[in-house]
């Protein structure tokens, strides 16, 4: 009878090795860190009142607002676009559609960093409206009216925040390339849009609508980098506890 073979001990070099690689982070942090720092000199710039840039908002929005005065159908409907359809409250409406439907996929996790991601965002905006208190354009002949301070612009970081999550939520369920782009396309134009129409009512300038681009991106990007080095460790952590118990 042939003798019975001694179990081998693994090693923990050859444990490591089969060990699945983390996640790759890819371009997020650097974006964020990248977001983070150009916000930081326009923050500076802003508290300051540079004049060159002072200016530049004073000039360019000078010229919409008298074209948003002589030209009223166009404006109105530039009304429609800011006030509804890129309404801070309707990207909220995308928002909490995206978890639910994440909530009902089991990915429970992922749709409550969705939800963590986009209240820090609303609660960052209106912290540094409060500290900044940067006053609105002021015209003798207004279009539109808006409230609290000016900077960040509460409807371009929240259409960028919203757009940004679809976006990394399609790419992160393996979503076909018609979906990602399709979702590209419609976050583009309503970034783009909705930074256009606050400009052009005259309720914000542009340096407020730049700045809450890039706080909204840097928020997005650090969130897409931490979630993608903290799931794992989450989720190895959940199975050694199964393997515990079982």
């Amino acid at each position: 009878m042939p003798p019975t073979p001694r179990p081998t001990v693994r090693s923990s070099a050859v444990d490591d090795d089969r060990r699945p690689a983390p996640a790759s982070r890819g371009p997020a942090l650097p974006c964020a860190v990248l977001c983070v720092l150009v916000f930081g000199l326009l923050l500076t710039l802003v508290a300051v009142r540079w004049e060159p840039l002072m200016a530049v908002d004073r000039a360019l929005a000078g010229a919409l607002h008298r074209t948003a005065v002589a030209a009223p159908g166009w404006t109105r409907l530039n009304r429609v676009l800011s006030d509804w359809l890129w309404d801070p409250w309707m990207m909220r409406v995308v928002l909490v559609a995206a978890v639910v439907l994440l909530v009902r996929r089991g990915e429970r996790l992922l749709g409550g960093w969705v939800a963590a991601t986009a209240l820090v965002g609303t609660a960052l905006q209106q912290v540094l409206k409060a500290v900044v208190d940067r006053d609105r354009p002021v015209w003798p002949d207004p279009v539109d009216a808006a409230h609290y301070a000016a900077f960040p612009s509460g409807h371009a970081m929240s259409a960028l925040i919203a757009g940004a999550l679809v976006l990394w939520l399609l790419c992160r369920c393996g979503a076909r390339s018609l979906w990602r782009w399709t979702a590209g396309a419609v976050a583009v134009v309503s970034v783009v849009g909705v930074g256009f129409t606050r400009v052009y009512l005259g309720v914000h300038w542009l340096s407020d609508v730049v700045g809450g681009w890039l706080l909204g991106g840097a928020l997005v990007a650090a969130a897409a980098a931490a979630y993608t080095g903290f799931a794992p460790r989450v989720g190895n952590g959940a199975a050694q506890w199964a393997g515990k118990r079982s």
